[in-house]
């Protein structure tokens, strides 16, 4: 039984994204549709060379012997290559499987042999090597094409495909192709998408062309663009977030799309792009955070007096407007000094031309998305999953509200079930899973409702999210703790660098720790303590204590029983290369129990020792 339901606007009108593309190549026509980075500086690359070079590949993929249907891989970093692949695919009617980058070559393995991909592009030498190493574990695979030139791993490069499918082209040609295009159906599918994989093994997304398309549609409605905008591209396209929104999205408004050269070069390629908007996971917006108070804390005493103050005036005009108020004409002038003094450097770091952040892939702390709002930097949060396309809803700019994930977009249903878990329906939700009969209907019930595994409630329309329904942890007392908005509250802490709740099963809830060491090693600096290595450092009682200290200052007002009994510090951050993080930076619950495996089971060992007993957690 649904206890809370809700409905976003009309369904948008069937469509195709071969549609979507020819609309936008005729309609906005930009000598920068996109941008890479070469030789130092931002190159433009057109419209018409996009249309030109996207025909090109999809005539030389035509000539390979590929045939509507097959399967065709993409193992590549964010590059105009990756873009003009992927539309060269949807044209003649391949379902495409992009694959992330930094995927290790027994995973992409996995991928290519279960989707049956036939041919595969792949960006470097790095990449083809990969490829190189399981080809013999890929019947299905007959054609390597290198973005770059790589002689000896691939079969062809992407300039010799485009040369290929050049060849004999005539007006006639050019016009049949685009018929050939358009003759491909809302229903049929565009895409395999492989979930990243937060436990077990990975599933084959299957979206159709009309999926993604209603999902743009709903998208560019609810979010307001003009045709002029630039958006910066550094999110994984293999990740539906980014192919959606930061691709299909940004092509289809006009908004010119800016390669990031790497994660790592962000901040540097914000302030030579200058973007009006940006697509982020919380991670990005955590670590700005963290940057912006570690700066303000370090500036000395002058410098961190105004900063405190500024964020106090700002967070009091911030209340005003987002309860629907005007600020008072004090509160107003005393905004306005704050801004000049410190907020105008702040978005003066991301180009000085940002109209919006969009968030999404996971939950953002409240806290830290009402800093920015109130530093004047909107972040509108979103929430979707691979198998809805992923939009369901977000916060736009008519319908605001810190701490939700908006309305829904047009065409999206939403219940809540008897069990707290939200069913969503609409047609951006998935086919199914690739070869997972089973699983298909696990997930999507007979008349259409996708269960997300996530907890989450209604309010006014306005959709907020708990939990993951599998990450939430129920002590051996039966109480239920929901970790994800308890570690979002750690994580504002300046000492705090990544935080991890366990405690599934277990008596009481603890906490694994990632110290932020460049305040930590500052503070014991300052106390005279001495200390070899981190390793030394974390094992003192004075840091565990310390760290104690200020998550219990986060977690202030927390039910007793959702309180980590226990803290465990831990040297090293999590990271994709050790299968910690997801390719979008969210934790493996998984892996991090197995990997601290030794220090958890040490946590309740050292509490059983010491005779902890508390009622509340077990009762």
């Amino acid at each position: 039984m649904a206890l809370m339901e809700a409905k976003g606007g009309p369904r948008p009108a069937p469509g195709t994204l071969n549609q979507l593309f020819f609309d936008a190549v005729s309609k906005f026509n930009r000598p920068d549709a996109l941008q890479v980075k070469r030789d130092g500086a931002y190159r433009p690359i057109s419209h018409s060379e996009v249309a030109d070079r996207v025909r090109h590949a999809a005539r030389g993929l035509s000539s390979l012997g590929v045939r509507r249907g097959d399967r065709v891989a993409i193992l590549s970093e964010n590059r105009p290559e990756w873009a003009i692949a992927d539309y060269a695919c949807l044209s003649v009617g391949l379902t495409d499987v992009p694959i992330y980058p930094t995927l290790p070559a027994d995973q992409v393995a996995y991928m290519l042999r279960d989707s049956g991909a036939v041919a595969v592009f792949v960006s470097n030498k790095m990449q083809a090597e990969k490829i190189r190493e399981v080809r013999s574990q890929l019947p299905a695979l007959k054609t390597v094409i290198g973005f770059d030139d790589i002689s000896g791993l691939t079969n062809m490069s992407m300039a010799e495909l485009e040369k290929r499918g050049s060849k004999g082209e005539t007006r006639e040609s050019i016009a049949t192709y685009r018929e050939d295009a358009l003759t491909v159906k809302p229903d049929d599918l565009a895409t395999i998408i492989y979930t990243s994989g937060t436990t077990g093994e990975p599933k084959g997304v299957m979206l159709t062309h009309d999926n993604i398309y209603s999902n743009v549609e709903a998208s560019r409605k609810a979010i307001p663009f003009d045709g002029r905008d630039t958006g910066l591209s550094f999110l994984p396209l293999s990740h539906i977030f980014e192919r959606m929104a930061g691709h299909y999205l940004m092509f289809a408004t006009g908004t010119s799309i800016a390669y990031a050269e790497s994660i790592d070069t962000v901040a540097a390629n914000m302030l030579e792009v200058r973007p009006t908007l940006v697509l982020s996971v919380p991670r990005l917006y955590e670590k700005m955070f963290a940057r912006i108070l570690e700066t303000a804390l370090t500036g000395g005493f002058l410098k961190k007096k105004i900063f405190f103050w500024a964020r106090g005036v700002a967070e009091r005009w911030a209340n005003e407007k987002l309860a629907g108020r005007e600020p008072g004409a004090l509160l107003a002038q005393q905004y306005a000094i704050a801004q000049k003094l410190v907020f105008s450097k702040l978005k003066a770091r991301t180009g000085g031309r940002l109209r919006y952040f969009v968030s999404g892939g996971a939950p953002l702390a409240p806290d830290i998305n009402k800093f920015f709002f109130a530093a004047g930097l909107v972040i509108l949060e979103g929430y979707g999953l691979t198998e809805t396309s992923p939009v369901i809803g977000v916060n736009t700019p008519e319908n605001f509200r810190i701490g939700t994930v908006g309305k829904l977009v047009d065409g999206a249903e939403v219940k809540i079930a008897a069990d707290g878990e939200i069913l969503t329906r609409g047609p951006n939700i998935m086919k199914g899973y690739y070869n997972k009969p089973d699983a298909t209907r696990e997930a999507i019930e007979p008349d259409g409702w996708f269960h997300t595994g996530d907890i989450g409630e209604l309010n006014d329309g306005f959709l907020s999210i708990t939990d993951r329904k599998k990450d939430l942890i129920v002590t051996a007392g039966g109480k239920k703790v929901a970790p994800q908005p308890l570690e979002n509250k750690v994580k504002t802490n300046k000492y705090v660098a990544q935080a991890v709740m366990i405690g599934d099963k277990r008596k009481f809830p603890s906490m694994l720790i990632v110290p932020n060491f460049d305040q930590l090693e500052r503070w014991a600096a300052k106390r005279n303590i001495i200390w070899t290595d981190r390793a030394q450092l974390l094992r003192m009682p004075t840091i565990q204590a310390k760290i104690e200290k200020e998550v219990n200052k986060e977690l202030e007002g927390t039910a007793h029983f959702e309180m980590p009994k226990r803290i465990g510090l831990l040297e090293h951050d999590f990271s994709i290369e050790t299968g910690e993080l997801t390719p979008t930076q969210k934790v493996k619950r998984k892996a991090i129990d197995k990997h601290y495996k030794a220090l958890i089971d040490s946590l309740y060992e050292e509490a059983e020792r010491s005779g902890f007993t508390d009622q509340h957690a077990i009762a």
